[in-house]
C-alpha cells in the first residue's frame, strides 16, 4: 500500500541581514530587566509597588523644599547624604520586592538555557541584571536628592559651591548604596526561586543584621565603648556605606556610629568592593549551573 505525501513550502529563508552581536544582546537584556524592575511589559499590578515606593521616596524631599521656601530657613533642608539612610526602610522594601523579579523568574521556570543558546554568556546575563537593579536603585535615591538640591538653589540656600560639592558627594554615595544593595538583593533572591520566599529572605538579610548592629551599638554607647560602636557599623548594609560617605566623601554622620579615621573609610570601601565582586561571582556560578542543567 503506497501512502501519498506532499511537500509544503512554508517560507523559511536564511537571515541575510546585519548581525547585531553580543553588545546588542547585552543592551537588550539590560533594557528588558530595567523595564521589568518597574513593571513595564507586565500586568498593571506589577507597576503598583515600584510606583508607590518611588512616590514615597520623593514626598519628603518635595515637602522639605516647600518648608525651606516658605520659612526661608536654609537649615531646614535635609542633608543630601543622609536621605538614603533616613529612608532606608523604603529602599529595603523596593529591593526585596524587585530582586526576585530579576533574579528568580528564569530559575523558577527553567528557561536560563534558552538565553545561553544565543551569543550571550552567564557573565553577560548577570551583568545585565545587576546593572538594571543598580540603575533602578540609583534613580530611586538620586532623584529625591536632586529635588533637594534644585529646590535649595531655587530657595537661594547660601553657599552654592559648597552645596554643589555636597550634592555630588551624595550622588557618589547613591552609587555605592545601589551597588552594594543590588549585589546583596540579587544574590539572596537567586537562591530562593519562589518569589514570596525571595522577598522574605531579602528583608530578613536587611533586617536581622541591622537590628543586631543597633542593639550592640546601643549597649556599646551605654558602656562608653565608642570605638566598638563605630566598627559594628561595618556589619549593617546602610551603615557600611554611610561610613564610606563620612570618612571618604566628607559627609556628616547619619548612622549611630562610624569607625575612626580614614582607615575606617578604606576598610568600609574594601568591604563594599568585596560584596559587589563576591555577589557577581556567586550569581555567575548560580546562573552558569542553571544554564547547564
Amino acid at each position: 500500500m503506497t501512502v501519498g505525501s506532499t511537500i509544503h513550502d512554508i517560507g523559511y529563508r536564511h537571515y541575510d541581514g546585519r548581525r547585531l552581536g553580543r553588545g546588542y544582546v547585552l543592551r537588550s537584556l539590560y533594557v528588558h530587566n530595567l523595564r521589568a524592575c518597574h513593571g513595564f511589559g507586565r500586568p498593571a499590578r506589577a507597576k503598583v509597588m515600584p510606583s508607590i515606593l518611588a512616590l514615597i521616596m520623593l514626598i519628603p524631599a518635595v515637602v522639605d523644599v516647600g518648608v525651606v521656601a516658605f520659612t526661608k530657613e536654609p537649615g531646614a533642608l535635609m542633608r543630601y547624604s543622609s536621605y538614603a539612610v533616613t529612608l532606608q526602610v523604603i529602599i529595603a522594601i523596593f529591593l526585596a520586592a524587585q530582586s526576585p523579579v530579576l533574579a528568580s523568574r528564569e530559575l523558577r521556570f527553567h528557561v536560563v538555557p534558552l538565553y545561553f543558546s544565543r551569543p550571550v554568556g552567564p557573565l553577560d546575563f548577570v551583568l545585565a541584571k545587576f546593572a538594571a537593579l543598580v540603575t533602578s536603585l540609583f534613580a530611586l535615591m538620586a532623584v529625591p536628592v536632586t529635588v533637594l538640591y534644585v529646590g535649595g538653589l531655587i530657595a537661594k540656600v547660601p553657599g552654592s559651591a559648597d552645596q554643589l560639592l555636597r550634592y555630588l558627594g551624595a550622588l557618589v554615595g547613591c552609587v555605592v548604596f545601589a551597588l552594594v544593595l543590588a549585589g546583596i538583593g540579587l544574590t539572596v533572591a537567586a537562591f530562593t526561586p519562589r518569589r514570596g520566599f525571595g522577598v522574605a529572605a531579602v528583608i530578613a538579610v536587611y533586617l536581622l543584621p541591622t537590628t543586631f548592629v543597633l542593639i550592640v551599638q546601643g549597649i556599646a554607647e551605654v558602656r562608653t565603648q565608642f570605638t566598638l560602636q563605630g566598627w559594628m557599623g561595618l556589619f549593617a548594609p546602610f551603615n557600611l556605606v554611610d561610613i564610606v560617605q563620612v570618612r571618604l566623601l566628607g559627609a556628616q554622620r547619619s548612622a549611630v556610629g562610624v569607625p575612626p579615621g580614614i582607615a575606617g573609610g578604606l576598610i568600609a570601601l574594601a568591604l563594599c568592593t568585596a560584596i559587589v565582586a563576591g555577589s557577581i561571582a556567586v550569581l555567575y556560578s548560580r546562573f552558569r549551573k542553571a544554564g547547564l542543567s
